[in-house]
């Protein structure tokens, strides 16, 4: 016989000011209530400084998605939607999930098609009920990439501006830059991406299982398929281990 586990689960709604509200959600076994009211102030926040016209909201599972099978991870995912709609807090006007940390466009998907399932002859817009979601299933093209070539744009621009230029004390372009990036998610390895298509050489990588330097460069596409491969990118051959504190040493290192 199967084992019953009670899953706790959030969706914060910052702003309601301005609907629907927008935020991601994400599965992870460290999140708690304070931390998904933090987020979704910052989504407000972020929000209206891009002039996006939608309230802050974040949401989260606290489930750890690397230790729950494919199945497992649906029957999560659909209970979350079902109880969200019970309390009228999801949908196109109401409130719009999209990916965040351990979720992407399969999670997505399966949320549009749980709300479809329960009110999908009654909302013609039902697939607007989250984004992220794949291109068969009313996803954007660009989606994927987005959010780090925003970074890359963003960090493009700062690096041709002769003002900022001269507050940071640093050369024009991105060209022979050395970085490091904390993360190497989907904003992490896309942004990275970017980066070293530019000229820009990536030296090292934080990641949740481990920190880790190269001075000759890191090639992002094969982190990624590293990182697919193995779940993680602890072990990666290609680079030196370090820890938290020696990392944050090296990135000083490496700015000066």
């Amino acid at each position: 016989a199967g084992l019953i586990e009670v899953v706790e689960a959030y969706r914060v709604q910052h702003k309601t000011h301005r609907l629907p509200t927008k935020g991601g959600t994400r599965y992870a076994s460290s999140i708690n209530l304070q931390e998904v009211e933090a987020l979704s102030c910052l989504m407000t926040i972020k929000n209206t400084i891009a002039g996006l016209p939608y309230g802050g909201a974040k949401g989260g599972i606290k489930i750890d998605p690397r230790s729950l099978s494919k199945a497992e991870i649906e029957r999560v995912t659909r209970n979350y939607t079902t109880a969200l709609c019970k309390k009228s807090s999801l949908g196109p006007a109401v409130d719009v999930p999209g990916p965040d940390i351990g979720t992407g466009e399969r999670e997505m998907t399966l949320i549009k098609d749980q709300y479809h399932h329960l009110y999908g002859t009654r909302d013609i817009n039902y697939a607007g009920v989250t984004t992220g979601k794949s291109i068969v299933h009313h996803g954007i093209r660009g989606r994927e990439e987005a959010t780090g070539l925003g970074v890359f744009y963003s960090t493009k621009q700062i690096l041709n501006n002769d003002d900022q230029l001269k507050k940071l004390g640093v050369t024009k372009g991105l060209k022979g830059k050395r970085f490091i990036v904390q993360g190497f998610g989907n904003v992490g390895y896309w942004a990275s991406k970017f980066f070293v298509e530019e000229g820009a050489i990536l030296i090292g990588v934080a990641e949740a299982d481990g920190s880790f330097t190269c001075e000759d460069g890191i090639n992002p596409d094969d982190l990624w398929r590293y990182k697919r491969e193995k779940k993680g990118t602890k072990g990666y051959l290609h680079a030196a281990g370090l820890n938290g504190k020696e990392f944050i040493n090296e990135e000083a290192i490496y700015e000066t």
